[in-house]
């Protein structure tokens, strides 16, 4: 997985997979990537800082319950 903010455009990505994609708009500024199984690839949110509140918002990211499960 990969998360990604491009603060030239204001656009949080999160990508789960490589693949080719069908790109569905949930809701203005915001797009889901489906791969060819209709499997969530990945997420497009426009307008980063505004909907989260602040670029610092975006700095700060927790990971919990990453890896294979005990």
């Amino acid at each position: 997985m990969r998360i990604s903010y491009d603060a030239e455009v204001d656009a949080l990505s999160i990508l789960f997979r490589d693949a080719t994609v069908t790109t569905k708009h949930l809701a203005e500024g915001i797009a889901a990537d489906y791969d060819s199984d209709g499997r969530l690839a990945g997420i497009e949110i426009l307008d980063a800082v505004k909907r989260f509140g602040d670029q610092e918002t975006l700095r700060h990211v927790v990971l919990e319950g990453i890896g294979p499960a005990a």
